[in-house]
């Protein structure tokens, strides 16, 4: 078991990094300079490390109460809208300088669960956060508590880590908290509650040990956290959940150390992902290729790209998911489209530098990125 704890984390590429309100906003007192500067200093070291970080930052309603002169959390779901709007500002400010002080562009970014579900948002979305990886900014996440309600009823951002953990295919989400991690049972109230190191990711045991509110500031608790973990396995990522304060706790992770509570993925990235959409019984419609397009796909593993394709058949959106035929009218792949059918009928058999001219802008040079390409045969 601990040779997994020290693999997980050091190898991970791709990390995902959710701090809670409580830790950014010093329980209430307003943004914590020296912490969220702290943790900026430790995303640059993983960033000259060769690794991708998105942090996903909760924060925006409690220095927004503070802004305001609120000393507690109002009941009003238009009050605490208004106060993320305050809020809001002073957060992104704070991350753009404490990054900026470390070398480090940043990038805000509002998501509600809606841009997620949509599977043309969800493309657009996930197009974005890997062109701002790809350029080496920090994408600082946030939901868009200004016009949805769902972080304010039901989490504390923990979900939205996992649902960007899902849609960036992070090997790791890292939940920094203002506990150590995971117990048996509530140490509180339960002296003899024993740590737990390292678990399953979506053992149902976890989360009854894991009832109990979240604190006066944030709404999440341990049990949001176990139900992210569970969300991010389902994309392969496994999760850490650890305390926030823990001197160099993101640096440490990532050298094999075993911190908090580690919640391990039981599939692997690629396999979820390619599994989730080989399984997909909705087909939109199909595009044929050509003889070269097969022997790239099938023998190098490429994307396919809209040279060649010869036909375009149904009526999907980008998005969608979509098969890929041989000349004989075999299905021989499916993946996620990067275009819908009336664009992809315009570039079919052209090159990608010919795409704005026919489209009037370029959103993926691949009609399927191998990513989102899984081969049925």
């Amino acid at each position: 078991m601990l040779e997994t704890a020290s693999f997980v984390l050091r190898d991970a590429r791709r990390i995902v990094v959710k701090v809670g309100s409580s830790l950014v906003t010093n329980e209430g007192r307003g943004l914590d300079e020296t912490a969220i500067g702290e943790w900026c200093r430790q995303l640059s070291l993983l960033v000259r490390d060769k690794r991708e970080v998105i942090m996903v930052s909760s924060g925006a309603i409690a220095e927004g109460m503070k802004r305001l002169g609120w000393t507690s959390r109002p009941h009003a779901i238009h009050e605490l809208q208004a106060a993320a709007a305050v809020g809001q500002m002073g957060l992104a400010q704070m991350y753009e300088t404490k990054l900026r002080e470390n070398g480090l562009g940043s990038a805000q970014v509002l998501l509600t669960h809606a841009d997620l579900a949509d599977r043309e948002r969800y493309l657009n979305a996930r197009s974005t956060l890997l062109t701002l990886l790809k350029l080496g900014v920090i994408p600082v996440i946030n939901e868009n508590d200004t016009v949805v309600n769902d972080e304010i009823k039901f989490g504390d951002n923990d979900t939205l880590g996992a649902l960007v953990a899902n849609l960036v295919e992070a090997d790791a989400l890292v939940i920094l908290t203002d506990q150590k991690g995971l117990y048996s049972a509530d140490p509180r109230k339960h002296p003899a509650a024993q740590f737990v190191h390292q678990a399953k990711a979506g053992d149902p045991a976890l989360e009854a040990m894991a009832g109990g509110a979240g604190s006066s500031l944030g709404r999440g608790g341990m049990i949001t956290k176990i139900l992210a973990a569970k969300r991010a396995a389902g994309s392969g990522a496994s999760t850490v959940i650890a305390w926030g304060r823990e001197p160099n706790a993101l640096v440490r992770l990532t050298q094999g150390e075993s911190i908090g509570t580690l919640l391990v993925a039981q599939t692997l990235k690629n396999q979820a992902r390619k599994q989730w959409i080989a399984d997909h019984l909705q087909l939109r419609g199909s595009v044929t290729v050509d003889a070269g397009a097969v022997a790239k796909l099938r023998g190098e593993g490429k994307s396919l790209l809209p040279i060649g394709m010869t036909a375009v058949d149904g009526d999907f959106s980008r998005g969608d998911v979509i098969a890929i035929r041989d000349a004989s009218g075999i299905e021989m792949a499916r993946g996620l489209a990067n275009y819908a059918s009336a664009e992809a009928r315009l570039i079919c058999r052209k090159p990608s530098s010919e795409f704005e001219k026919l489209l009037g802008y370029v959103a993926e040079a691949e009609m399927v990125h191998r990513d989102n390409l899984v081969l049925t045969r």
